[in-house]
């Protein structure tokens, strides 16, 4: 058997990481500014959250979620301080699409209706099938038997307006930093007038935090830069490490019943530790300061490259948008200059998603081998 092939790969196989360095079968060391896709938090092979994994795999590794296990509630309670929402709920799954699969269907059960509104270039379409109209600014698309997503442009609150007014629609579901759609953002203005119309509409609020959490945006939800309280919020990828764990985090006025929602791996014994390591790290070490310092930081020392158009996106979720096409620049960046960075939607978009441990050491580094492969070797000017 041979496996489907969907992924365009570097000829690059990693066998060893540690903090911000990934090596590779030939001993060579690679600096990692992209995270695998911004999962990797407290950075690769953290002696704390290696230490944690052993010690719970030699007791227990998963039973079903038919029996007590307390991990799961210490992972909530330490959750809700961290993040701000001691007064939520918390439902565990194994990845990002699994979170806002439920998050959309719990959304459903508590209004009783079905479709749904996202945002164009928002991953949801990703997600949901989606095909685009002729005018390609509403899309209709099944997200499962039951429900419809239109999508509409991000920060256009009066076109949201006139379809809450509709009265079909159960969720309105948005990043508050677009990831691979090309980290756009929506305006506090914006933010601020769609929480008032969900609650004037009876529409659930979801925040799909999924990259943009635990810490990654300098805050520990990139939402709460707005001053906004969403109903669910979709977490996913930081949270692990690299181990996978996704959930929601539900409100209070959401109440649960027997057999709403449901899961075979979710919240397992590895997964709850895992996620909690990455907390107590993040809290023991400072890492939110440390993901605002250091984005900061590298604002301050990346305007002045050539080609770059715009600097997108908060903390250590950056994009920097160039005047060509960026598939070169990556690999003259990888096979030449042994630096990770990602793509996205968005063609000309290098995307920086390194650990949150990075310091500026790395970033400088960085800067100069930018330099070093747009000046020198000319890519793209």
């Amino acid at each position: 058997m041979k496996l489907f092939d969907v992924y365009p790969l570097y000829d690059v196989e990693p066998i060893n990481a540690y903090d911000c360095i990934v090596v590779d079968k030939n001993g060579i060391e690679y600096l990692d500014m992209y995270g695998g896709h911004a999962v990797i938090s407290v950075g690769h092979s953290h002696p704390h959250y290696v230490k944690k994994l052993k010690e719970q795999i030699e007791k227990i590794g998963f039973y079903s979620n038919a029996v007590q296990n307390s991990l799961q509630s210490r992972l909530a309670k330490k959750l809700g301080e961290l993040s701000g929402y001691d007064e939520y709920q918390l439902f565990l799954c194994n990845s990002g699409a699994e979170a806002n699969e439920n998050a959309l269907k719990l959304a459903s059960f508590y209004t009783g209706k079905s479709r749904v509104i996202a945002f164009n270039n928002g991953f949801h379409g990703r997600t949901s099938a989606a095909v685009a109209t002729t005018d390609n600014t509403k899309i209709i698309s099944p997200l499962n038997a039951q429900q419809d997503v239109t999508f509409l442009p991000l920060n256009e609150i009066e076109l949201v307006k006139t379809e809450l007014e509709k009265g079909d629609v159960c969720a309105v579901i948005v990043e508050p930093i677009q990831g691979v759609g090309g980290l756009d953002e929506g305006t506090t203005e914006f933010f601020t007038a769609l929480e008032t119309l969900c609650h004037e509409f009876g529409a659930v609020l979801i925040l799909d935090e999924v990259q943009s959490g635990f810490g990654r945006s300098g805050k520990f939800f990139a939402h709460q830069y707005h001053g906004i309280t969403p109903d669910i919020i979709s977490i996913a990828k930081g949270m692990g490490n690299g181990f996978p764990i996704g959930g929601i985090m539900i409100a209070p006025h959401i109440e649960p019943n027997y057999g709403m929602l449901g899961t075979t791996f979710g919240g397992n014994h590895l997964a709850c530790i895992a996620a909690l390591s990455v907390l107590e790290v993040i809290e023991t070490e400072n890492l939110i300061d440390n993901t605002r310092l250091t984005g900061e930081y590298f604002l301050s020392q990346v305007q002045q490259i050539p080609g770059l158009q715009k600097v997108k996106g908060k903390g250590l979720m950056l994009g920097l948008e160039f005047d060509f096409e960026v598939s070169e620049l990556r690999k003259k960046m990888i096979y030449d200059e042994h630096i990770f960075t990602g793509g996205a939607m968005n063609k000309k978009l290098l995307r920086i998603l390194p650990p949150l441990t990075i310091g500026r050491k790395e970033i400088d580094q960085f800067i100069k081998a930018l330099h070093n492969v747009l000046v020198e070797e000319k890519v793209g000017l």
